[in-house]
């Protein structure tokens, strides 16, 4: 028998508890202490009054047994005084906060849980309380640098993922095998990556330049990119930089076609994705190279903005609706048209968001003909993006500038397209 176990069989059999019950409520309380002691007036309770607290809640717990109302009986006078305390507080200073206040019910709370044999519980909510009552400064401060629109977007991130994707039902329907679920998990995986990338550009906005706005900006969408970044392209002093960049939005596209693929279809990844890193690869290091010609600093583009929200819910819901769109289009494509159908459509969806269409393939079914139709259509489709954003770096931005972007994303269309000859 070891040390530790001869200790605890000298303790009455709740012996244990009432010491667990008496560290967690003096931890809580050790930290109310310390902050105490850096205001000009002391607050609500420290050292003792906590643990007498911990120490009331286990008591009543125990001596309620199987009942709650007596521990609701002592948790509402417990919440009496502290209402007394609290409006001592508002009469006689300035200082209105109530955090202690709630700290002691929670403590409270602690012995509760622990009588009724809740050590972890118990223990969770003590290590939670304490983490936000030393982290008060960090989380006043973040709140002050986040932005309202920063929040609500944070919410309809919770609304796509948390809330709306548990209760889509998991069944397939229709001849078309439309399964709602499924359906909606491919729009929060976009989401993910779309919410992710633009968390990522408002920390670092205003620094790192073209490159890094390339590089996030085609994590969350290669063609917005590729439009803004053509749009406020300065005039002649930096063609090399923007085109280089341009180019290196479309490589990002290759990775984020690559997680995606991983997610939704092994089979497909497991072929596309040597391909899809091997043209990323080439893209980052020749759009890199490239931008390295221009003699200036790293620069930025003319009047640079912050990144726009991606997660507008009539975009996940349009996103949706072109998913299935893309479903019953590519099933009928391959049903009346044959895999040249299929291939037609990958070039046409080149012009707007491949997302849907490419997502749509990874619905194939199993086995190495479907398997090998549907990679040949998404790498279709990939080229045939890559050459309508040429396109569009060329219109939209300085002749220097969106020639040579052109001639860039040209090259990586057909270097997308070389493995179709095998």
């Amino acid at each position: 028998m070891s040390e530790s176990t001869r200790i605890f069989d000298w303790l009455p059999p709740e012996g244990f508890k009432i010491l667990l019950a008496l560290f967690l409520s003096f931890l809580v309380g050790l930290e109310r202490e310390e902050h105490a002691a850096d205001e000009p007036q002391r607050g609500f309770g420290g050292v003792r009054t906590f643990p007498i607290i911990g120490l009331m809640g286990y008591a009543m717990a125990l001596l309620s047994g199987n009942q709650l109302w007596p521990v609701a009986s002592g948790f509402v006078a417990i919440s009496a005084f502290l209402l007394l305390f609290y409006w001592h507080k508002l009469v006689t200073s300035t200082m209105v906060g109530v955090t202690s206040e709630m700290s002691a019910l929670i403590t409270y709370l602690i012995g509760a849980l622990v009588s009724h044999d809740q050590f972890w519980i118990a223990t969770t909510l003590t290590v939670a309380t304490m983490i936000l009552l030393a982290l008060k400064t960090v989380l006043e401060g973040l709140a002050k640098r986040m932005a309202p629109e920063d929040v609500f977007t944070f919410t309809k991130f919770l609304l796509l993922t948390a809330v709306i994707l548990p209760i889509v039902p998991n069944q397939e329907f229709t001849q078309y095998q439309i399964n709602p679920f499924k359906i909606w998990l491919v729009v929060v995986a976009v989401s993910a990556l779309s919410y992710g990338s633009y968390v990522v550009q408002k920390l670092t906005r205003a620094r790192g330049g073209f490159l890094l706005a390339a590089i996030l900006g085609g994590a969350y969408s290669s063609t917005v990119t590729t439009v803004v970044l053509a749009k406020r392209a300065p005039r002649d002093a930096q063609m090399y930089r923007v085109s280089g960049a341009i180019l290196i939005a479309s490589g990002m596209m290759y990775l984020r076609l690559a997680v995606l693929l991983t997610l939704f279809n092994r089979e497909l990844m497991t072929r596309l994705a040597p391909i899809f890193i091997v043209l990323a690869g080439g893209a980052l290091g020749v759009g890199w190279l490239w931008s390295r010609r221009d003699p200036s600093g790293s620069g930025t583009p003319d009047a640079e903005q912050g990144p726009t929200n991606p997660l507008e819910l009539r975009a996940a819901l349009l996103f949706a609706l072109l998913f299935v769109a893309m479903l019953i289009a590519s099933h009928l494509a391959v049903l009346y048209l044959g895999k040249s159908g299929v291939y037609a459509l990958a070039a046409v969806m080149g012009v707007t968001d491949v997302d849907p269409f490419i997502l749509s393939m990874t619905q194939a079914p199993p086995g190495s003909t479907a398997s090998g139709f549907a990679a040949s259509a998404i790498l279709i489709a990939a080229a045939s993006n890559n050459v309508v954003k040429g396109i569009y770096a060329y219109v939209l931005s300085p002749r220097g500038t969106g020639g040579k972007a052109l001639g860039l994303l040209l090259g990586l269309a057909a270097a997308g397209v070389a493995p179709l000859l095998w």
